[in-house]
């Protein structure tokens, strides 16, 4: 065990009671296929080092990389065993991401194939039980699924000790929080995409179900990476999340950010981490670390402790407007879990 161990604080992941790191690790970018330029070799270093730093909390998925994410994940695992609580997704059966409430729940998530997910995800990590088990897409229309009785199957045999779900827009999952049926709630929450902390953070506070922070740094663009020329390698998903008119978007608000926080650009990632975890109702934020470098500079980020309000109120300012759900009239699969 490294003598750094420990350095990250840990908070309460709600009704599960289980303490984790205020920074976990976020997976997505491992898995290799939608996410490009990094390598294995790389992965495993930054996950062994974010363990020798007290990072606890490890978030993955089935459909990062068919897999992939989950065996690296998997190999650290068995070979620090009980170092970490392990997290991961069951993938929609139609494979639609964002959810649609016109989908039957039974096209989307049945009772078998939960099950049948979940007995990968266990293969492919190597473990007896899962910490927390997440649906990777949701909208509250699938309240009351037989999705959950095989989360209380799953808890029984005791492969599953907690079920959660995995949402985008935090006013799709007010009725699956309220109706009792999951522990975790993990949602897109940074400094541009802030709508969680409002309904939905109050609601989880309210029921005592965990909040998990995920995309802290919006996909790369809050910490100056993304330009209005950047471009990146042919079949990376963020070729279609960034476009001209995105990128355009978020280096306006980077620029402002850094003007009106007096700040250098280098220092804005620490700060979009910070702002995550300024809210007591998030447990962990989960940015995704493929290097060791990007590992220690979000524990030393979180080290500085929250936001004052000054810098809150400065950083309210450059909020995207609220997004409201309305489904496309003939929606397409989305990649982008």
């Amino acid at each position: 065990m490294s003598e750094t161990r420990e350095r990250v604080a840990k908070r309460r992941l709600g009704r599960t009671g289980l303490e984790v790191s205020e920074v976990g690790y976020g997976s997505w970018g491992i898995g290799g296929g939608q996410w490009r330029g990094g390598t294995d070799e790389e992965a495993l270093e930054a996950l062994h080092r974010a363990l020798d730093l007290g990072v606890d909390f490890v978030d993955t998925a089935l459909a990062y990389g068919d897999g992939h994410s989950e065996e690296l994940v998997g190999r650290v695992l068995r070979e620090r065993p009980g170092e970490a609580a392990v997290a991961t997704k069951v993938p929609p059966l139609n494979r639609r991401w964002p959810g649609d409430p016109r989908d039957s729940v039974e096209d989307v998530f049945p009772k078998g194939y939960v099950i049948d997910s979940t007995e990968q995800s266990l293969r492919n990590l190597g473990v007896d039980a899962i910490d927390v088990q997440q649906l990777h897409v949701w909208h509250d229309a699938w309240v009351g699924g037989s999705w959950q009785e095989a989360a209380a199957e799953l808890k029984a045999a005791g492969k599953v000790r907690f079920f959660g779900v995995s949402i985008g827009l935090p006013q799709t999952a007010l009725e699956v929080v309220r109706s009792g049926a999951v522990d975790t709630v993990q949602v897109v929450y940074n400094i541009v995409t802030a709508d969680a902390d409002e309904a939905l953070f109050a609601l989880c506070q309210q029921n005592d179900v965990g909040v998990i922070a995920r995309v802290p740094f919006d996909e790369g663009a809050l910490t100056g990476a993304v330009r209005p020329d950047t471009e990146f390698e042919p079949g990376d998903w963020r070729n279609d999340y960034f476009t001209p008119e995105v990128k355009v978007d978020r280096w306006g608000r980077v620029e402002g950010i850094v003007r009106d926080l007096g700040i250098e650009l280098d220092e804005l990632p620490a700060i979009a981490l910070r702002f995550c975890l300024t809210r007591s109702e998030v447990a962990t934020v989960i940015p995704g670390m493929r290097r060791v470098r990007h590992v220690e500079a979000n524990v030393a980020a979180a080290e500085q402790g929250p936001l004052d309000q000054q810098q809150r109120e400065v950083l309210d300012g450059y909020r995207l407007p609220l997004v409201v759900h309305e489904p496309d009239p003939e929606p397409e699969p989305e990649l982008e879990p």
